[in-house]
């Protein structure tokens, strides 16, 4: 905010604006916490040296506003702990956390947990995180409060706010307005009472939870395991059930022939026939749309030919189509009892909406008194609904002779329905005990009848105690989506915990609604190790799902390209029916973007840690971005596994803050054994280890004290007969998670020898073309470490050729330093360099990113005359190709591997070109 005075001298110094920077929805858990949180990157400007006991009024102008808000415990973890924060001085970035967690907490969707923290290297920039539970009002509620925290600076504050402009805040703040806006998002977004009841419900078993839309759309569980819902309705439940008791008069003629008692009556389509049906079926009936719900377009207690015509309109009017059914009417009190998988599980009598006459009041002003009651909302929303005077109250209160302007006397109660549904302000009083067993079989045989797995049964008799064959009395209606709060939160009686038996149909105790997540983080290595794990777990017979730097992949079948190790593509392999087991490479981006896409992880790996995407989204050191990995294995579950690299320091700090059973994996066996995993090993703790000796060395099980052989690393083809170093610490990496997951050593042995460094089965990664008379290799090593190990490769076989030649490049988000690292690398392993720039600078000059790689191989001794700048991947690609002579050792770092080697696969040689006389093109 632009702020400016010339009468307080303490305020003279704001001229810098305040702004929002970044605003992020962090799902799962993250960097900063494990509650999904709304994190709003906030800079204070010349705010910062403004806390608010330095700001005149604004502690008390934000209490007056919001008292609650200086109830909150904050840090101080007592009552009233925020206010005391307010006046000893805390920055308004902490003040914006609160206040948007109490404007949600008053709109109804309560949420307590949040936190601000600076941004390091950045004074004055703080990340405002408050938790949430729908993500659209959690975002509204920053935005509030951003501009409530505005609007409470000092009036001689002059200038424009930075906030100003970014909310297009026209100068007047309305709090209760906003505060109904809020209110408004979370009733059309919020989920109601029956789904909420069936996700909370879930949620105590531990059965995982995605919301499929904004409505009430619920996968529940995940892959194979999942089953959805919305409201009451099931995955299980039949398209043809709900069809049936849709078409009320087909529901009725199924139980009148399985001997359920049920009124007469027939289906007309204009009033001439409802006034000859009535004749025939005799006074009281009931007028209802053939395919209607939640008692709309219902007229019941009919007594006369003028009232059948007002109820066939009302019916007519709510019918998709034309058809309205006329049919007996059902003395008696209306009850809805709920049966689920075939087994009675409560019952709720419906009472119609009423009010309570005082002699004084009119029946609207009595509507509207009861419409106070807290408990009352619109919609579904609360446990009861707000009545509404509609042509219906009209029609049956104008039965005896009153009208909404009408005074009741003192304590006559005015029915104002003749139907009880809730979601027309009737009301509920459990009946569950007192019903008698004739009559919760006859709902249960007509649940059953229908079809339906989860049936809400309307069932009219005198009295629900005794059987409805001495009383008379039936079943009027079968009802598909039955709403749950009449029996959840009755108003009278005792509550009824009917989401239980739904989640409990839909998982069985016993079964399963998980599937084995294997997360993989690290600066290098994770792509490998997660398709080594694919391979391995895939000779089990499993259905894998796998996510990586090249798509998302179900099995071998590649059903997403581009980069996948983001929660996006998680959550697309956790949604996938098919999947078994999900291994998930997941990246530094997503997480620092929007955290975890799932709760826990069953194992975790983290390879390594080394400098790489240093200085971006606030991570200034190797040491935070291993903080930003670690929340990986922090996620895996009691019962888990986290698998760690005992060879990389920052990787054997994560131990501490690991889940489950540590399983260390290392290239140091046998006597170089490093000391941790000699003390984790004899305290019987697992350990994969390469113990040293020919063909690249033996890879070793360690448990309970035991030792087990699992191959020679040699003979896994990927490792190149043991010289490729770096995918021998792969390799033991992925067989401890093939190990924690309970294959057999013998599949393991089996699959890892036929794993190869083949574009097909591991694209990007040491992939070797030997058909054009040289030898091709193509590997993503974008970053100095990934640099380095292929580096020992190709120093490796240099023996073999006669030069090398490689196309290297790097992102132009990295720092300067970085870039001139990796030209230095560079330079010691290739004879010619070829620096490339790819059209995406990431805000950085033409030119400047070769410049830095060529500086750096400068610096380490390399001659101008053996290094080329060429811009463009496809271009650098087609250059060292076209250098490419027999005896040739070519190596190309791509970033798009797939366009990389399709390239190298069609390229002609020199040799082929001349002999056809196809001209050369030069290499630009």
């Amino acid at each position: 905010m632009f702020f400016g005075s010339k009468t307080d001298p303490a305020t003279t110094f704001l001229t810098q604006p305040m702004a929002v920077t970044e605003v992020g929805v962090y799902r799962g858990p993250h960097y900063y916490s494990h509650t999904p949180m709304v994190r709003i990157q906030l800079d204070l400007g010349r705010m910062e040296e403004f806390p608010t006991n330095r700001i005149p009024g604004f502690t008390e102008a934000l209490l007056e506003a919001l008292p609650g808000v200086g109830r909150h415990a904050c840090s101080l973890k007592v009552r009233g702990g925020f206010e005391k924060r307010l006046r000893e001085g805390t920055w308004l970035g902490h003040v914006a956390e609160h206040i948007a967690l109490e404007l949600q907490t008053l709109a109804g969707s309560r949420a307590v947990r949040g936190k601000t923290r600076s941004v390091k290297n950045r004074p004055g920039v703080y990340n405002v995180m408050f938790a949430y539970n729908e993500e659209r009002v959690g975002l509204a509620a920053g935005r509030i409060a951003l501009e409530l925290v505005n609007s409470l600076l000092p009036p001689e504050l002059e200038g424009i706010s930075g906030l100003d402009r970014i909310h297009d805040f026209d100068g007047a703040f309305d709090l209760e307005g906003r505060l109904d806006t809020l209110k408004r998002l979370v009733r059309r977004t919020a989920l109601g009472p029956t789904t909420r009841s069936l996700v909370e419900e879930a949620e105590r078993r531990g059965i995982p939870v995605m919301r499929l839309d904004e409505k009430s759309l619920i996968q529940l569980g995940q892959g194979r395991f999942q089953q959805r819902i919305r409201a009451s309705i099931t995955g299980r439940t039949a398209q043809v059930a709900t069809d049936i008791a849709s078409d009320k008069n087909l529901t009725k003629r199924l139980l009148d022939e399985s001997g359920i008692p049920v009124p007469r009556g027939v289906v007309v389509r204009n009033v001439e026939d409802a006034v000859r049906a009535a004749r025939r079926l005799r006074f009281p009936l009931v007028t209802k749309p053939l395919d209607g719900n939640h008692g709309r377009g219902v007229t019941i207690g009919i007594e006369s030919e003028e009232q059948l015509r007002f109820g066939f309109a009302e019916a007519q009017a709510q019918a998709k189509g034309r058809d309205v059914i006329v049919e007996q009417f059902f003395a008696g009190n209306d009850h809805r009892i709920l049966v689920v998988d075939g087994k009675m599980i409560a019952v709720a009598e419906r009472i119609p909406a009423q009010v309570t006459g005082d002699g004084v009041s009119t029946i609207r002003q009595l509507v509207a008194e009861v419409n106070r009651d807290p408990r009352r909302g619109d919609g579904h929303e609360n446990v009861m609904t707000r009545i509404r005077i509609d042509a219906l109250v009209e029609e049956y209160i104008g039965r005896s002779g009153m009208t909404p302007d009408s005074i009741p006397e003192a304590e006559q109660v005015v029915q104002l329905r003749a139907t009880a549904n809730l979601s027309t302000g009737g009301t509920a009083v459990d009946r569950t005990n007192e019903i008698h067993p004739d009559n919760a079989e006859i709902a249960r045989r007509a649940a059953l009848v229908v079809g339906l797995d989860v049936a809400g049964v309307d069932f009219v008799c005198p009295d629900i105690s005794r059987s409805v064959r001495e009383t008379g009395g039936g079943v009027i209606e079968v009802n598909a989506a039955p709403g749950l709060r009449m029996h959840i939160d009755p108003s009278e009686g005792a509550p009824r915990d009917v989401a239980k038996p739904i989640i409990e149909m839909l998982f069985p105790r016993g079964s399963r609604s998980r599937v084995p997540i294997i997360a993989i983080t690290g600066t290098n290595g994770k792509s490998t190790v997660g398709r080594m794990v694919k391979h391995i777990i895939r000779y089990t017979g499993c259905t894998v799902g796998l996510t990586s730097t090249t798509g998302v992949y179900i099995n071998d079948i590649l059903t997403h390209e581009g980069d996948a190790t983001g929660p996006r593509s998680a959550r697309m392999i956790l949604r996938d029916p098919t999947v078994e087991v999900a291994v998930l490479e997941t990246a530094r981006g997503g997480l620092l973007r929007e955290g975890l896409a799932f709760s826990q992880a069953d194992i975790g790996i983290a390879t390594n840690v080394t400098a790489d995407h240093l200085g971006l989204k606030g991570i200034a050191t190797v040491e935070d971005l291993a903080s930003v990995k670690q929340v990986v294995v922090e996620s895996v579950r009691r019962s888990g596994h986290s698998i760690l690299n005992a060879d990389d320091p920052l990787t054997v700090r994560m131990a501490r803050r690991a889940g489950g059973r540590i399983i260390w994996f290392s290239l140091c066996g046998g006597a170089e054994l490093p000391p941790l995993v000699r003390e984790h090993v004899d305290e019987g703790g697992m350990a994969v280890v390469r113990e040293p000796g020919p063909d690249g060395g033996t890879i070793v099980v360690y448990e309970d004290s035991r030792r087990e052989v699992v191959m020679k690393a040699g003979d896994i083809p990927a490792t190149l007969h043991g010289m490729a170093e770096f995918n021998v610490a792969n390799a033991l990496a992925a067989i401890a998670a093939a190990y924690a997951h309970g294959v057999p050593i013998l599949t393991i042995r089996s699959a890892m020898t036929n794993f190869r460094s083949t574009f097909e089965q591991n694209p990007g990664r040491l992939n070797v073309h030997d058909a054009h008379g040289f030898r091709v290799i193509v590997d993503y090593a974008h970053n100095a470490a990934g640099l380095n190990a292929l580096g020992k490769v190709v120093r490796g076989l240099s023996d073999r050729y006669k030069r090398t030649i490689g196309s290297v490049s790097m992102a132009g988000d990295r720092r300067d330093e970085d870039l001139m690292e990796m030209g230095r690398i560079a330079a010691g392993i290739f004879d010619v360099l070829i620096f490339r720039e790819d059209p995406s600078t990431r805000g950085r000059p033409r030119g400047e990113v070769m410049h830095y790689l060529q500086q750096g191989a400068l610096e380490a001794g390399r001659s101008p005359d053996h290094i080329h700048l060429i811009a463009g991947e496809a271009a650098s690609t087609a250059a060292a190709l076209a250098m490419g002579r027999p005896g040739d050792l070519i190596v190309v770092t791509p970033t798009d591997v797939h366009a990389a080697w399709r390239q190298v696969n069609d390229f002609t040689p020199v040799a082929v070109r001349a002999a056809t006389r196809a001209p050369l093109v030069p290499a630009e």
